[in-house]
């Protein structure tokens, strides 16, 4: 019989955000894969990009025969199929922080999302930030900060993991509205905008010609 291959299903590269977060930690897994993307006029991937849908059902993993759909999910699927890679933590302290914070990202920092959605493509200089969103940034760099002191970085610990995963399109984010950042955290910023991996991903939503006319406006 053959064996079914594994595919993980995003909608788009420009402007998804959980597409790029379940992708990243695929190849960070070092998992074999094939992407599949859907196309943003589809009415369910539209509906969940402009945070119209209650439900995120991309990015979603097939692989033998069993498919998983929330990152979170995703995570610990991959770090129980590539232990070696370490998605999570090996200890069990900081596996609970990284878990923690995945979780917040995961759930939280709705004010930034609505505000400041990603646009791989789009650069608003000066863009000016709305309370509630500079809250979440602030708690965001609150919460790098920390961890970078616990574990010594260069990663949030340490090692890459998960959390960097989770937290990348934050940094896609702050560099496309010209987020003003504290040197420490623009290194961090550096470090993870420099990964192989998220380049090889916004040079392809650069190429992408697809367009969400209500993600592109400045507002």
């Amino acid at each position: 019989m053959t064996e079914s291959k594994t595919t993980l299903t995003i909608s788009s590269h420009n402007y998804s955000s959980w597409s790029l977060r379940g992708w990243l930690l695929a190849r960070l897994s070092g998992l074999d894969f094939e992407t599949v993307a859907v196309p943003v006029d589809d009415a369910a991937a539209r509906a969940e990009l402009l945070l119209l849908s209650p439900s995120i059902l991309v990015p979603c993993l097939t692989h033998e025969g069993v498919k998983v759909w929330d990152t979170l999910a995703i995570t610990e699927y991959l770090n129980e199929i590539r232990p070696d890679a370490q998605l999570l933590p090996a200890d069990r302290k900081a596996r609970a922080h990284c878990r923690a914070i995945c979780g917040e990202m995961h759930s939280g920092f709705s004010a930034l999302r609505s505000a400041l959605p990603m646009n791989l493509r789009g650069y608003f200089p000066n863009f000016r930030i709305w309370s509630r969103a500079q809250d979440d940034i602030e708690r965001i760099v609150t919460i790098w900060r920390e961890c970078l002191s616990l574990y010594g970085g260069p990663y949030l610990f340490g090692a890459i993991s998960a959390a960097d995963a989770m937290y990348a399109p934050v940094v896609t984010r702050f560099l496309t509205y010209d987020v003003k950042l504290d040197k420490d955290i623009a290194e961090y910023c550096k470090r993870i905008l420099d990964l192989p991996q998220l380049k090889e991903w916004i040079q392809i939503a650069k190429a992408e010609t697809e367009d969400i006319d209500e993600l592109d406006v400045e507002f």
